[in-house]
């Protein structure tokens, strides 16, 4: 698919479809947050898209397709462009499509919304608000994220505490899908057939719409708790989630992030590890008795409106991903791990790595669910070393210590996350992509070879 194309036939056949060849333009539109991975740096820093689209319609989408199609040309798509991964980097050239202004909520019944998937997920967030309802989760770059990239190459976040991950039973319900041929087809998607979809960083069809599990609002309570020895937090944390306090959030940051995060200032201080909460407020009375019994003691307590009024960050960004943002804002030579625990979870375990890797690597710890069940995950900064010394430290953590690593220094689907090719994926592919357009070199289980190659 790489060589020489006629970009002047193809602008002709957008039939005024918004569209930019600006360098600068496509170079801002041919980039997310891949620079995390000094790996993915290396190997992603020079790749861009030829020419940036913007569809303003579902039938623009579709006529942009058939062009697509009909040309051979490679397709990205991209939303906010906060994936880590290079979700949205072209690898081949080729088009790059803007979903953002696909941004309309289109729908918000009780416990459900239907929206376009180029919609800010703050804005929707927002929407389901109005109506006394919220999402059950969101990445921590929620300000920027769009539902769409967030289904697309997201599987967890903020809520996941509550509600599980992406793939767990209801929160997602619906996708439609615009398959990318010479005359587009639409092909809806319902209840667990939308993991056809979900994760696959778009290379098998365009979604367009999607409907998302609601559940009731919580004026929630961003709050810390500081503890002395990261043993108790990550204890306190646990026996939270185990007694069931209704919290969004429980987060656990040890006290070397305490530097990175210096907006709280004494609110965290480098002497304490803190666990960072989001909790129902007829649930704090006994939130902080907790704490307490642990040896804890609350730093601050607020909602939304006053965590702004204060200047401080909500209790969602110091959490998950958002660490490893707050750390390379300060010192660029860290990098990041995804590590998921085995069950059940066991903090001695963490302390024991802690002693292993002394300065070399520091701890943060998400409390979620996955499958109905309790799952820790970790985020932790690592100190690079090398493309070598990381995956020494991968399999360590691996085959010393029973964790799973979801490598974020890896393009592709099945090496990052999945472990193994998705065929319900790949075959729905060959349906909706059945030329092979759609971001090349993301995904494993396809080759060439599956490619239709009539015109």
């Amino acid at each position: 698919m790489t060589g020489h194309r006629d970009w002047t036939s193809i602008k002709a056949a957008l039939n005024g479809i918004r569209a930019h060849d600006d360098e600068n333009y496509i170079a801002a539109r041919s980039r997310d947050y891949f620079w995390y991975s000094p790996i993915l740096n290396e190997q992603l820093k020079d790749k861009l898209g030829e020419l940036v689209v913007v569809p303003q319609t579902v039938e623009e989408v579709m006529h942009v397709a058939s062009v697509v199609a009909r040309h051979k040309v490679p397709l990205t798509l991209r939303g906010g462009g906060t994936g880590n991964y290079g979700q949205c980097v072209p690898l081949e050239g080729g088009i790059v499509m803007d979903l953002t202004r696909l941004d309309k909520v289109i729908e918000i019944t009780d416990g459900h919304v239907r929206v376009e998937a180029g919609a800010r997920i703050s804005r929707l967030d927002d929407a389901a608000h109005e109506t006394g309802q919220e999402l059950m989760m969101y990445p921590s770059t929620r300000q920027m994220a769009t539902i769409g990239g967030f289904v697309a190459g997201g599987s967890g976040g903020i809520g996941s505490l509550r509600h599980g991950m992406l793939r767990d039973p209801g929160n997602l319900t619906y996708a439609k899908v615009v398959t990318v041929e010479p005359e587009p087809q639409v092909i809806e998607l319902f209840g667990e057939d939308v993991q056809k979809v979900q994760h696959a960083y778009g290379t098998n069809g365009i979604v367009v719409e999607l409907g998302v599990g609601l559940t009731r609002a919580t004026d929630w309570i961003h709050t810390a708790a500081l503890f002395d020895g990261y043993d108790a937090a990550l204890r306190f944390a646990s026996s939270a989630q185990e007694k069931g306090l209704d919290c969004y959030l429980l987060t656990t940051v040890e006290r070397r992030f305490a530097p990175f995060y210096n907006k709280l200032g004494d609110l965290f201080p480098a002497d304490r590890d803190a666990v960072f909460a989001m909790v129902a407020p007829g649930e704090m009375a006994r939130f902080t008795a907790e704490a307490e019994a642990h040896g804890g003691r609350i730093s601050f307590a607020m909602r939304k409106p006053e965590i702004r009024a204060a200047g401080l960050q909500p209790a969602y960004e110091c959490g998950w991903n958002h660490t490893t943002l707050q750390a390379l804002k300060v010192d660029k030579s860290w990098t990041y791990l995804q590590v998921a625990y085995p069950r059940p979870f066991d903090p001695d375990l963490v302390l024991r790595q802690m002693a292993r890797y002394g300065e070399e690597i520091y701890w943060h710890h998400e409390m979620a669910r996955m499958d109905g069940e309790v799952q820790i995950f970790a985020l932790p900064l690592v100190r690079y070393r090398g493309e070598e010394a990381m995956y020494r430290l991968i399999a360590e953590l691996e085959e010393t210590d029973g964790c799973t690593i979801f490598d974020p220094h890896v393009v592709t689907i099945e090496d990052g996350g999945m472990k193994q090719i998705d065929q319900t994926q790949i075959e729905f592919k060959k349906r909706a992509d059945p030329y092979g357009l759609m971001n090349p070199g993301k995904t494993r289980g396809w080759t060439d070879g599956m490619a239709r190659t009539d015109t």
